[in-house]
């Protein structure tokens, strides 16, 4: 097994030379030295993949059914004859190459009995393209800010950005991670401090959301490769901003898939040493479901997963559908304890060496267990997805007639936590998901014959201020802050003079995020896990809920409005008297034309109970408005 590997590559490193005693100084021998260079020679060729070290390159690949493995590259004009590699233990095979260096190409030639075939390396962390070369790559990157002080979970505002669509400095072609960076300045005006990146492993072809690795250690060609991912990621730091990385480990491919039946072997026509050789195989992408409880193959997934932390300094991973990590069929009750074991082992290694990292799980069966620890069972994720926020609030937002928007179905969304922890979910009102698959971006969801209406953008709005202002870890998708329209596709990069047409509408995304970070040091009860939910009226499609950190003096009040119509002298309870500051009003004008802006004004709330409150106050607000007010 691979783990072996790893165990004897730590024995052999943490063996201790012994040395004489010379005035209280231990000093080596020649020949002490030399046992310890070649111990250190050694110990830099273990591991898998092509290893780079001062002399060369060292191979190792896992074809345990394999009856010959050879490397063929440029460095030995791609002769089958020249390297062949050395059956280890445990089905791996090696060769060290002297000629070998970074920039090759090369391939692996399997023989297994009489079929004969190339294969990429799985752990090529380059390749040419995903039909294409693996590239001996050597890390070499030069970190300009190596260091980065993650923010705590509770301050988190994520931005999901999907690169090849997010800017595009050429039209023709997906957008680069270059491209990304040269838009960060509108990031950082916006105010979020975390962006996270739809999947970047190499993927069939140019163009895709990501979700189709063909192989996971390499990074997209099309996106500019490992150095650009690392560029991005020093960039974003510099900025400000976390990095979360979306990997997929419920299926792999299905198309361009040098895995499929890797060295030959396979049963039941599946997908041979990296797969379930039976019903388990089966996913909505393929039957190419990883085999978790095969111990190479955990292995592999492991390695990637601690690769983009370690290697990438990323600050975070997102899971793509944990459902099918866990479960055959993703929504019952057909356990796959391996899957679970395999998240508990990556998360609890993630956790123990990178303190503060976000882990984040889109699972979307509204299950405690995900965020639960190891130590109680739980899969030891920081936090999910959560579909009992985005569900009820977009049927809220989208539902055509005022009457038939239910609210406490959104009492609940607002008040649903796991575990009794606000911040082990994150909410949203767009996701790549969520604005695809036959499901639209919410303007266009709302009035899909003008997505600009007045009615699209203020019902728009009003989710994502939920979002901004429920407790949880709010998220926005790419170009919600423009309004974007239609639906999310590969092809379609956003629009952006869109941000100097309704640059109201973003104005207004980064006031909602300022206060919910605290910028001005009034709204820190926006960071906090409490909410009380006092004010629930269906009939006129009203709600209000105070948001508390710890300091009642820290309080924040939340008011919106559901329905078409405005009102005067609105009577709420208040957590307590005197004045009372209006933050902002979603209704201004100056956000956008089409809003009503509807008088509005602090107040002055009185010693009266009310809603449970021992306070009194009346507001007034516009159509479908949405009020903050602080202390």
């Amino acid at each position: 097994m691979i783990d072996s590997l790893h165990q004897q590559t730590s024995l052999q490193v943490a063996i201790v030379i012994e040395g004489r005693e010379m005035n209280g100084t231990s000093v080596l021998s020649s020949s002490d030295l030399n046992q310890e260079q070649i111990l250190n020679a050694e110990a830099s060729k273990q591991g898998m993949g092509a290893i780079v070290h001062e002399k060369g390159v060292a191979f190792r690949v896992w074809a345990p059914n394999a009856d010959r493995v050879s490397v063929v590259g440029t460095f030995n004009d791609w002769d089958e004859e020249s390297n062949p590699l050395q059956r280890e233990e445990h089905g791996t095979w090696y060769a060290d190459i002297a000629k070998a260096k970074p920039g090759d190409e090369y391939q692996y030639q399997i023989i297994n009995g009489d079929q004969s075939f190339n294969r990429i390396d799985p752990y090529a962390r380059e390749v040419t393209n995903s039909i294409g070369n693996a590239v001996v790559y050597a890390d070499t990157f030069d970190w300009k800010h190596p260091a980065f002080d993650r923010p705590a979970q509770n301050e988190l505002v994520i931005y999901e950005m999907h690169i090849g669509t997010f800017h595009r400095d050429d039209p023709d072609q997906p957008g680069t991670f270059s491209d990304a960076v040269a838009k960060f300045k509108h990031l950082k005006e916006l105010g979020i401090n975390a962006i996270q990146i739809m999947p970047v492993a190499e993927f069939a072809g140019d163009l895709s959301w990501g979700y189709n690795p063909a192989h996971i250690f390499a990074v997209e060609q099309a996106y500019g490769g490992p150095d650009a991912l690392k560029a991005f990621v020093d960039a974003a730091h510099q900025a400000g901003f976390a990095v979360i990385i979306d990997v997929v480990y419920n299926h792999f491919g299905p198309s361009d898939l040098d895995l499929w039946q890797f060295d030959g072997w396979s049963e039941n026509d599946k997908g041979g040493i990296y797969f379930y050789q039976d019903h388990r195989s089966s996913t909505p992408w393929g039957d190419t479901r990883p085999d978790y409880g095969r111990g190479e193959v955990r292995q592999f997934i492991h390695d990637n997963a601690m690769m983009w932390m370690r290697e990438f300094h990323a600050d975070g991973l997102r899971y793509d559908m944990t459902a099918y990590i866990r479960t055959v069929s993703g929504i019952g009750n057909d356990d796959i304890a391996e899957g679970w074991g395999l998240m508990q082992w990556i998360n609890r290694d993630l956790r123990k060496e990178f303190p503060g990292c976000y882990l984040i799980a889109e699972d979307l069966q509204t299950n405690n267990w995900l965020t639960k620890t190891e130590d109680q069972g739980g899969a030891g994720f920081t936090t999910q997805w959560d579909a009992a926020f985005v569900h009820p609030i977009r049927s809220a937002v989208q539902e055509i007639d005022d009457a038939h928007r239910d609210m406490w179905a959104v009492r609940d969304a607002l008040c649903h936590r796991y575990n009794g922890d606000a911040f082990q979910r994150v909410i949203y009102s767009e996701s790549h998901d969520e604005v695809a698959n036959g499901k639209s971006r919410v303007p266009s969801e709302i009035d899909a014959s003008d997505p600009e209406s007045r009615f699209a953008k203020k019902r728009t709005v009003l989710a994502a201020a939920l979002a901004l202002t429920a407790p949880g870890i709010p998220m926005l998708f790419q170009g919600q802050e423009m309004l974007e329209d239609d639906w999310f596709e590969d092809t379609d990069p956003l629009e952006w003079e869109r941000t100097r047409r309704l640059r109201g509408i973003k104005r207004l995304f980064r006031d909602l995020i300022h206060l919910r970070l605290n910028e001005d040091g009034t709204s820190r009860g926006l960071t906090g896990q409490h909410i009380l939910m006092h004010h629930v009226n269906e009939n006129d499609k009203v709600v209000a809920f105070v948001r508390r950190a710890e300091d009642p003096q820290d309080d924040v009040l939340v008011l919106a409005n559901f329905a078409n119509r405005s009102w005067d002298q609105y009577e709420i309870g208040f957590p307590d008297s005197g004045d009372w500051q209006l933050k902002l009003n979603t209704d201004w004008s100056g956000y956008d034309q089409d809003f009503d802006d509807h008088p509005v004004e602090h107040v002055d709330a009185t010693d009266q109970p009310y809603d449970g409150l021992p306070a009194r106050a009346e507001v007034s607000f516009g159509a479908y408005a949405v009020l903050i007010y602080t202390r």
